[in-house]
């Protein structure tokens, strides 16, 4: 099967489209579908080292690729294989039968109902985050700074219960410089191996080293106090049982680990900035936001699991704020065999990368797809939408497990903030980048009024 016949970018001569997608890979995989269609082929790299990546766009494509035909694109990419090699063979990289057992191990654990328990520890950090908001300097805040310490110190309370404190401190440090690593390799055409005594390798590994010791070692403690040592996440993990008894070993359990708490809190963190970062450069919004949250929660009672079903404004204004910041830009497979995607014929072998970030904006599925608007995600209008036309936790057998502790943490912290103040955006324009997650090229910040 050749790939002549697929339209993209020419880019340079040598390096293809190289620069364009490590200067700025969002507006890269924008302009490829203005100007070339929903099936795109972009080239990247120098002769004998140049990447091909089929650049899907349409709902009807990427449900293809992540659901119809899921079987057929694996996580077989370098992208995964760089996560892996940090993060572990979690949920979010394994494949086949590691990742049906770790499924079945795990999935319990993450029902609406057991979700729905986990609501006071999101409480209880978003009654801490007004407070030090209370007390900001200038009354002003970064959000992007603040969301990240919010989401990651609630995903590791909610994993590690009394020993949150010695995880979170490692979790802040480590995490950044293993995120650049992953980014940089990926986007490179030549990844030097990693044990190589490089300044940049030094520093991933060491990073590495600390973030597994501290897992391990919360872990042997675990282990030490036996079945039923603890409730908190971790606990139910190193307890959870297969239908034969089989259970996650210690490794396996460090994996699970590394990949919640990268999975769990940057995700989460990008869609509460931006949903702030929205309501604060539009107040009409948030105004109706902030009513539907002063009613509910009138009596000044902190919100709980059961208000998540009664803040149906406040949860249109999150998925808007997904829709147009996916925490997930852009997420790549790998084909296993040829096939034809919308028409366009696409070799075995090919890395095809399907865009939230892009098909979120589809003119032919979003009227005025830059405007922020809430409504777009009525009951009647959702239905009437393409499934894939949204996809910001993926889709298929392989859509995000951890889907419901998001949506109920997100929408839970956003009341009891909004509830407590008004926010303004003092940085109307946010630069962009892709690495593990979306990535801000600088500050977010907002002016905060308390509400009396």
């Amino acid at each position: 099967m050749t790939a002549t016949r697929v339209p993209g970018p020419p880019g340079l001569p040598l390096i293809g489209s190289l620069l364009d997608l490590k200067r700025d890979p969002l507006a890269t995989y924008l302009a490829a579908h203005r100007d070339h269609g929903d099936v795109v082929r972009i080239q990247a790299g120098p002769p004998g080292l140049r990447a091909e990546i089929w650049m899907v766009f349409s709902p009807e494509a990427v449900q293809q690729v992540l659901a119809t035909d899921a079987a057929n694109f694996r996580k077989d990419n370098v992208f995964y294989g760089e996560i892996r090699e940090s993060f572990g063979n979690g949920l979010l990289t394994s494949q086949d039968a590691d990742y049906l057992r770790q499924r079945r191990l795990v999935q319990p654990l993450f029902t609406r109902k057991r979700v729905d328990r986990y609501a006071d520890a999101i409480g209880a950090e978003t009654e801490a985050l007004v407070a030090r908001w209370a007390a900001a300097p200038d009354a002003t805040v970064d959000l992007a700074g603040e969301m990240n310490r919010f989401a990651l110190r609630t995903v590791s309370r909610i994993l590690f219960g009394q020993d949150v404190e010695e995880a979170v401190e490692t979790v802040h440090h480590a995490f950044p410089v293993l995120n650049g690593f992953v980014r940089d390799r990926a986007f490179s055409p030549l990844r030097l191996p990693r044990r190589w005594p490089l300044p940049g390798h030094r520093k991933a590994l060491a990073a590495e080293r600390t973030l597994y010791e501290v897992c391990d070692g919360i872990i042997a403690r675990r282990a030490a106090q036996g079945e039923g040592g603890s409730d908190d996440l971790l606990g139910l993990l190193a307890d959870a049982r297969g239908e034969d008894g089989e259970q996650l070993d210690a490794t396996e359990l460090r994996e699970q680990v590394l990949i919640f708490l990268l999975a769990g809190h940057e995700t989460t963190a990008t869609s509460l900035v931006f949903a702030l970062h929205l309501l604060g450069k539009h107040p009409e919004q948030q105004a109706l936001a902030h009513r539907e949250v002063a009613d509910l929660l009138a009596d000044g009672r902190r919100p709980t699991a059961a208000d998540y079903a009664e803040l149906p404004y406040l949860t249109r204004v999150l998925k808007e704020a997904m829709r147009l910041y996916p925490a997930a830009p852009a997420v790549g497979r790998r084909a296993v065999a040829d096939t034809v995607i919308a028409g366009v014929p696409v070799p075995a072998g090919a890395d095809v990368l399907v865009a939230p970030y892009v098909t979120h904006r589809h003119p032919g599925h979003w009227e005025d797809p830059e405007r922020f608007d809430p409504d777009r995600f009525t009951p009647e209008r959702e239905a009437a939408r393409h499934r894939y036309a949204w996809f910001p936790f993926g889709g298929g057998p392989r859509a995000c497990i951890g889907q419901h502790f998001s949506m109920l943490e997100s929408v839970l912290a956003l009341a009891a903030l909004l509830r407590a103040f008004e926010v303004t955006a003092v940085d109307t324009d946010v630069p962009l980048g892709q690495g593990i997650t979306l990535e801000l090229g600088g500050p977010v910040r907002v002016r905060l009024t308390p509400r009396g």
